[in-house]
């Protein structure tokens, strides 16, 4: 439980009274952030994916790039997690969906995966899903709360 304390913190995202992206957004997110590794080159690319008020920052979505080892290459909620090895991240219930990712991206090349994980917002344990694609040997995504019922 205290290593989900300290990863929950380490990827927090500024308050957005409750307004949330939906599944389309996170995908065009992705998309948009591939084309841009492609058109500007990885140093670019990550460095502008890690800017807090920049192009890649929508309300709750953020872009986070992995390499396959589970490093962290970009993390628009939180620069400080890039270099630190999150292979072994689990959510509350002990999933570790970091390693799903890496699976979805190398078995399918792209896809979702759902866990459980703050929302920063209200300070809840909420269903994230979060959308990932590879591109060459890296795993580009973004993630969405699910809206409760």
């Amino acid at each position: 439980m205290f290593a989900f304390g300290l990863a929950a913190g380490a990827f927090v995202v500024p308050s957005f009274a409750e307004e949330r992206a939906t599944a389309e957004e996170a995908v065009a997110l992705v998309k948009k952030a591939v084309r841009y590794i492609k058109e500007n080159g990885r140093e670019k690319a990550f460095a502008d994916f890690n800017h807090p008020a920049g192009q890649f920052r929508d309300r709750d979505l953020y872009i986070f790039v992995l390499d396959f080892e589970g490093k962290v290459l970009a993390q628009g909620a939180n620069p400080r997690m890039v270099g630190k090895n999150i292979l072994d991240l689990r959510d509350v219930d002990g999933k570790y969906f970091v390693k799903s990712y890496l699976g979805i991206a190398r078995e399918k090349s792209h896809g979702w995966e759902e866990f459980k994980w703050l929302n920063p917002s209200n300070a809840a344990i909420e269903t994230k899903r979060a959308y990932v694609e590879r591109y060459d040997d890296v795993v580009v995504g973004s993630g969405i709360y699910k809206a409760a019922k």
